[in-house]
């Protein structure tokens, strides 16, 4: 096996956190009462319970580098999350940011910020 980290995120219930990844793509590939797994291609992420967590003052979060991250964006965007600055789950639209990347932002149904990062768009490439 190669070498890799692994997110390891809060989830108050394992049924919505699977329903919610699921609708763009993740697939459970391990759940039981102590931890779910889920993967979409080479992105895995992993959660254990916090069924008393407080999504408004949730602090984790963690990277997804995604060779496009518009198609993951519009992905997400497509189940019907919101593009919003309050609430959870919610979205922050794509785009270029100073330190030199193209980046979008989740906000899951528990209030972790997944930033969703791609490589910055070449000439006569498009985001649409």
């Amino acid at each position: 096996m190669p070498d890799r980290a692994v997110p390891n995120l809060p989830s108050r219930d394992f049924g919505v956190t699977a329903e919610f990844y699921g609708a763009f793509g993740f697939e459970c590939v391990f759940r039981d009462e102590g931890w779910l797994i889920l993967r979409r291609g080479t992105l895995q992420l992993e959660f254990f319970p916090a069924p008393s967590l407080d999504p408004l003052t949730n602090t984790f979060l963690c990277c997804l580098r995604v060779a496009d991250v518009d198609d993951l964006y519009r992905a997400v965007l497509a189940t019907g999350v919101p593009e919003a600055r309050t609430g959870a789950p919610r979205l922050h639209p794509v785009r270029l940011e100073d330190w030199g990347l193209r980046a979008g932002y989740l906000i899951d149904p528990d209030g972790t910020q997944l930033t969703l990062i791609g490589e910055p768009l070449t000439d006569g490439e498009s985001s649409g």
